[in-house]
């Protein structure tokens, strides 16, 4: 398809001016209104030893933390008392539970070995953060923005930008509360080298299970039961850890995501019936029966995607999917496992091929890099990342290969159940993402608010890539652009 925009130039340079015209006009402001650090409520004696971190954690070190908040059309009357006074209280509560997250990480030096070793001192520091703040928005005018409201970026640790690594100082959990006109966004910044996508909607899941108990009964000094307790069991390659020493002159490069291209953030639904209609398709077109909804709504984003940057044929391109590790293992982990237990996959194709070939080809080959992740090949992943980190000369702080100009990357699941907390708001109206991981070609999975196998994705493109995808007719027939 020929992109119908031929001044590539000049629609960027007016994508851009107009928004930042659209920063600028934001007359709004995050207020601050108090911050304050919480402990858990009882000292356990597992808190006084230290929590050990896996190779795929240190990988980790240099990347941003993980952002996640919910948007509620509800507010309480006195947000002091009849919400933040029993959240902070339930996150003293939860902390007992998840009692890595009220530490800090700590270095310890090994000249002898001339070697270092990083892990989490549950003891160090102030605690969690909690952020209380107002902003003069409504809730319809972060919802009706056709692109991600800029403001969002604001409703979590108040828009500051740090990497997991910065967890030697800051806070490894931080809830912002943030009040709107008419609802209340509570945002969740928590440090990607501990956890992952399942391991945050755990704990924001026993949150609010704390936080109804906490609501409903009277002060007590016993710790109300959650529905899962977590398991803290870092994962370590045979015959390494449980310490696991960098070299001295390992250096951790910070790497916040950004791009000098501005990018446009904007939320696509896709209903069950239309996901329904690629997976039925990607199928018949492969000849098979086992193109999964996932698999055939990621072929379908691949191809709209290199279609809409008008790439050349005989360029490359990829498709990478973050994945839940906790599965593929033999035995399988339970998703109880909380940790960051993710790896990285990808497939590889000329643009040619992935526009001519059809989505049915598109599809088997996301197909393929799922089922073939065996055990083995999850072991041999976190062998290979201990061997880099603690062998060799460190990458960690370089983009990999799964970082490439032409990527298509996919992330998140429809899976969480990222609906379910309430905290006494009723259901939320929206799930929203903070600045973290942001990048062109980017796809955060969401289910839709609605269920039913819905889905919502977040994608970052540059502006004119967006602008050729919204106009793309394939590609209209089967998202919901409001």
């Amino acid at each position: 398809m020929t992109n119908p925009f031929s001044n590539t130039k000049q629609i960027h340079k007016l994508l851009n001016k107009q928004m930042a015209n659209c920063n600028d006009q934001i007359s709004t402001q995050i207020k601050v209104i108090s911050q304050c650090f919480v402990k858990p409520k009882c000292e356990t004696e597992i808190t006084k030893q230290p929590y050990l971190l896996g190779s795929c954690d240190l990988a980790f070190l240099p990347f941003e933390q993980i952002q996640k908040g919910l948007l509620f059309s509800t507010k309480p009357e006195n947000v002091q008392s009849d919400l933040l006074e029993t959240l902070k209280d339930a996150i003293a509560n939860s902390l007992v539970y998840f009692y890595p997250l009220a530490g800090r990480f700590t270095t310890q030096e090994f000249p002898d070995e001339n070697a270092k070793w990083v892990y989490v001192d549950c003891n160090k520091g102030p605690g969690a953060g909690l952020i209380h703040a107002t902003v003069e928005e409504t809730v319809s005018s972060v919802l009706s923005s056709v692109d991600v409201h800029p403001i969002v970026r604001s409703f979590f640790d108040l828009g500051e930008k740090s990497a997991n690594y910065d967890g030697h100082t800051k806070p490894l959990l931080s809830v912002q509360v943030t009040e709107l006109i008419d609802g209340i966004f509570i945002g969740f910044t928590m440090n990607h080298s501990l956890v992952d996508g399942t391991s945050q909607w755990h704990f924001i899941n026993s949150l609010s299970e704390i936080f109804i108990q906490l609501s409903k009964s009277q002060k007590s000094e016993s710790i109300p039961k959650i529905s899962q307790n977590p398991v803290f069991k870092p994962y370590f390659p045979e015959g390494r850890g449980p310490i696991l020493k960098l070299p001295m002159t390992h250096k951790v490069y910070v790497s916040i995501t950004g791009s000098k291209d501005r990018l446009r953030e904007r939320i696509f639904h896709f209903s069950f019936e239309s996901i329904a209609k690629l997976k039925a398709m990607a199928n018949e077109e492969a000849g098979v029966h086992n193109i999964s909804s996932f698999q055939a709504l990621s072929g379908f984003m691949w191809r709209s995607i290199t279609r809409a940057r008008n790439l050349e044929p005989e360029l490359e391109t990829c498709c990478g999917l973050a994945m839940n590790a906790r599965p593929r293992f033999s035995p399988p982990l339970s998703d109880d496992y909380f940790a960051n237990l993710i790896l990285r996959q990808q497939s590889i194709c000329k643009v040619g091929e992935l526009l001519d070939k059809g989505l049915g080809w598109a599809a088997m080959l996301v197909h393929e890099i799922v089922v073939n992740l065996d055990d083995k090949k999850v072991r041999d992943y976190y062998e290979t990342r201990a061997k880099v980190l603690c062998d060799g000369p460190s990458v960690s702080g370089t983009r990999p290969p799964f970082y490439s100009p032409n990527l298509v990357s996919i992330g998140g699941s429809a899976r969480f159940n990222m609906y379910g907390p309430q905290f006494g708001l009723g259901k939320a109206e929206a799930v929203l993402a903070g600045y973290s991981s942001k990048q062109d070609g980017k796809i955060t999975v969401s289910p839709g608010r609605d269920g039913g196998g819905s889905v919502d994705l977040e994608i970052c493109l540059k502006p004119e890539t967006m602008k050729v995808l919204e106009l793309d007719g394939d590609f209209r027939s089967y998202v919901t652009l409001a």
